[in-house]
């Protein structure tokens, strides 16, 4: 009898949790409100430049974001006036969970759960009221070396993790990561070529009627780089050479 109500209790958890995700990730892509979007900077590599450049980050730092958001929702028609709403958290001195690469389906699930709860506990002693997303961005001094493709993006728990670089002149480029991984929270999938970054024709090219095809000049967001060549692309500058490509603006609803 105990046993049994105790799954019964849990189960009704569950259910729960599950129906609070989908109220969360049904109103984040209704476009009739503004979404809340808080950054939260970590000091990735532990250098005083990356502390340094955080100690300077102010939420105008991220405004680009909003307005190519708000650029993007009016071109397909959507006139809510902010839709995205970004603010500056408080630095995390505690690091991510990281997922292992041979952790396989298993290990990634637990790892989700996990960062789920990592996201909520970590940020929670600064959010008097929870935003809609949580993006966490690790900073790394701009003469390291690490992988950007390590970024990510949960629509389950609405929660990203981004690699970026701390300095100022990479921080159009930053923007253009957090908006792809935010773009991952409401549904959006990747539209490149994993084994070489290479955006995938023709939904992860923001021209694919360009004639010739190549080079384009714009990244379709979740193509994640401008398409230069078959084989070559590099990262935008800034959201201003980005666009939200039809296949993407599906995944978010922004049209039917």
């Amino acid at each position: 009898m105990f046993r049994a109500l105790r799954i019964t209790v849990l189960l009704f958890i569950l259910l729960i949790v599950a129906v609070n995700t989908w109220l969360s990730q049904a109103r984040s892509t209704d476009w009739d409100n503004s979404l809340w979007v808080k950054v939260y900077p970590i000091n990735a590599d532990g250098s005083a430049a990356s502390d340094s450049y955080i100690a300077g980050l102010e939420p105008d730092d991220f405004a680009p974001i909003e307005s190519f958001i708000a650029r993007e929702t009016l071109r397909y028609g959507r006139s809510l006036d902010r839709p995205l709403r970004m603010e500056l958290g408080r630095p995390i001195n505690e690091q991510p969970p990281a997922v292992e690469p041979e952790s396989g389906a298993i290990g990634v699930m637990l790892w989700s759960l996990k960062l789920r709860w990592w996201a909520s506990s970590t940020a929670g002693e600064q959010d008097s009221v929870d935003p809609d997303v949580r993006i966490f961005v690790r900073y790394h001094g701009p003469d390291q070396s690490f992988l950007l493709d390590n970024s990510v993006g949960l629509q389950k728990g609405m929660v990203g993790i981004v690699n970026a670089y701390a300095g100022r002149r990479q921080q159009g480029s930053n923007n253009v990561i957090i908006a792809h991984e935010f773009l991952h929270t409401l549904g959006a999938t990747d539209k490149y070529d994993r084994a070489n970054g290479q955006p995938i024709e023709p939904d992860g090219l923001a021209e694919p009627d360009l004639q010739p095809l190549y080079p384009q000049q714009l990244a379709e967001i979740m193509g994640g780089r401008i398409a230069l060549a078959e084989n070559e692309a590099v990262v935008p500058k800034s959201l201003e050479y980005a666009v939200i490509g039809p296949l993407t603006a599906s995944e978010i609803r922004l049209i039917d």
